[in-house]
């Protein structure tokens, strides 16, 4: 286990995997080896068994039938028989046996029993060990037993022989299949190290990057099309922070070089200048630079939340309208308020700027006035809607307002103090409240149709009923 923590994790990922694989092989012909060896030597000592009880049996029935000869027919000259009586005598031998000595000792022999038993070769006149078995024969008067003594040399010479050829083969059959599975493994992980080497070249330099796509339809393959999809996520959100910062110090430089000019011109006049009317221009032009940080701080904080956070508590939107509605005289804005209350989940802080936008937005291109009022729940969500009489916004242009530092009068918006980013803002926040924003004809087909922005947010219980 410290060889696999230690020496490996250092090798290269094919020397990893090529290693383990082997190993695994080394393993699984070490076990599958000594299984044969064993699943052999089982059944050729079980093939001796049965030829020697083949031989005892047929004995035995001879002594059974008092028609012993003797010698014994026995043929083979790794076989040997003898028949002994109840006092251990031997009464009858195969030719090569030993007539004098029993093959089994007084203390071996069992008369009566079939007994397996393995002795020493030179008991029986053969090398190597031997293999006895017995059966008892005769009649009960006279109780005989037969000895058959069988060779385990050809045996264990089949044995050294599977042993020998298992030792010698499966190194080299092992080695083999590595030579194999380092190609193998190469010839897999090429398509990878195409993958690293694309990376590698890959500087964030402008222009399309792509990784390269392997022709198979397998896990690399998904590897390389994904990978390519996060580049491609990546270039996207590079390009629109570039696009936000490009348009940010566009408009931050804007109020800066107009407070510049204003400052340089009076400094030129000296005691002509009007520095009542100077210093009203620059806090107009501070005040819109405040305004301007403002909202990019604020975008900036929502580009960060991966997620819309749980909302706040229960706002009453009634009572949200009305302070909105203080902000401004009572003509040019009308409210509108149903009876009763109207509760949505939320932030109050967030749902007042998205207010505030949208009415600072319609009196901008308002003609007479507009109207602001909210109205029952429409299935799950209450619907406010801020209404304006101006020129309103043609439909193809309708979701490109929403994208930031976005103008359709880009003159008369930066006169107004507008940067392009309130319903940016607008749309973030009631993303962010659950609900969705909508742009619409006020007076559809009219020569100024106006504007109608509808704003739905998740409706809630009153929280006393819950």
């Amino acid at each position: 286990m410290s060889w696999v923590r230690g020496p490996l994790p250092r090798l290269g990922l094919r020397a990893r995997l090529l290693a383990l694989g082997v190993l695994g092989l080394a393993v699984g012909f070490a076990f599958g080896g000594t299984l044969l060896v064993g699943a052999l030597g089982w059944t050729l000592q079980r093939s001796v068994d049965e030829e020697a009880l083949r031989t005892a049996d047929a004995v035995a029935l001879l002594t059974a039938e008092d028609a012993l000869p003797d010698p014994l027919p026995v043929a083979g000259g790794q076989l040997r028989v003898q028949v002994v009586d109840a006092q251990g005598r031997i009464r009858a031998a195969s030719i090569d046996a030993d007539r004098l000595v029993p093959m089994l000792g007084p203390g071996d022999l069992r008369p009566g029993q079939r007994q397996r038993l393995v002795v020493d070769g030179r008991r029986v006149g053969m090398p190597g060990p031997v293999r006895v078995v017995t059966v008892p024969a005769g009649t009960p008067q006279e109780p005989r037993t037969v000895l058959v003594a069988k060779s385990l040399t050809d045996v264990r010479h089949s044995l050294r022989v599977v042993r020998n050829l298992l030792l010698v083969g499966f190194p080299l059959l092992v080695a083999g299949l590595g030579v194999v599975a380092w190609r193998v493994v190469g010839a897999t992980l090429r398509p990878v190290e195409q993958l690293r080497s694309g990376a590698a070249e890959i500087t964030g330099r402008a222009g399309a990057e792509r990784l390269p796509v392997p022709a198979g339809q397998d896990e690399i393959h998904r590897l390389a099309v994904t990978l390519n999809d996060m580049l491609d996520r990546l270039a996207a959100s590079r390009d629109r922070q570039r696009a936000f910062v490009a348009d940010a110090a566009h408009e931050l430089r804007s109020p800066l070089t107009n407070m510049r000019t204003e400052l340089e011109v009076a400094r030129r006049l000296g005691d002509d200048t009007d520095w009542p009317a100077v210093a009203d221009d620059l806090l107009a032009d501070t005040e819109r630079l405040s305004r301007l940080v403002d909202d990019l701080l604020l975008l900036a904080r929502l580009d960060e939340q991966d997620a819309r956070p749980a909302p706040v508590g229960p706002v009453e939107l009634g009572e949200l309208l009305r302070a909105v509605a203080a902000r401004y005289p009572s003509p040019p804005l009308r409210l509108t308020l149903p009876d009763g209350p109207l509760w949505v989940e939320g932030d109050a802080g967030e749902l007042r700027r998205v207010l505030v936008n949208l009415v600072d937005n319609a009196l901008r291109h308002a003609r007479t006035g507009l109207e602001l009022d909210v109205s029952g729940p429409d299935g799950a969500y209450h619907l406010v809607t801020v209404t304006d009489d101006g020129p309103g916004i043609p439909a193809a242009d309708r979701e490109r307002v929403f994208a930031r530092f976005t103008r359709l009068d880009d003159a008369r918006a930066r006169d107004a103090g507008g940067a392009g980013l309130g319903l940016a803002i607008v749309r973030e926040l009631v993303r962010r409240a659950g609900g969705a924003v909508e742009l619409a004809d006020a007076t559809p087909g009219a020569a100024a149709p106006g504007l109608r922005a509808t704003v739905r947010l998740p409706a809630l219980a009153e929280p006393d009923a819950e």
